[in-house]
């Protein structure tokens, strides 16, 4: 079962919907948010508001994991981009 959610451009609310319908319909205990780069504040709130809004007292924090990657770009350039993974949990 994978239970990671890949933070992008779509929609801020469907990322905050799938963490939702994870924890509620597919009865997951443990979620984790991934992001690069400028998406990383996008992935802090969702996490934020899925368990402070949605899921307030069901889910928390368990984990924040931080790192960065490097590849290469379309110019050919090696680039570093920071990583965050955000693991949620039942309480």
């Amino acid at each position: 079962m994978d239970n990671s959610i890949f933070i992008g451009t779509k929609p801020f609310m469907n990322y905050v919907t799938a963490v939702v319908m994870q924890f509620t319909t597919k009865n997951s205990n443990e979620i984790i948010i991934k992001a690069r780069g400028k998406f990383i504040s996008r992935a802090v709130d969702v996490a934020e508001v899925s368990t402070k809004r949605f899921l307030d007292s069901q889910v928390s924090v368990k984990d924040i994991k931080i790192d960065s990657e490097e590849f290469q770009n379309n110019e050919g350039r090696q680039v570093r981009v920071s990583t965050i993974e955000i693991t949620l949990a039942r309480n």
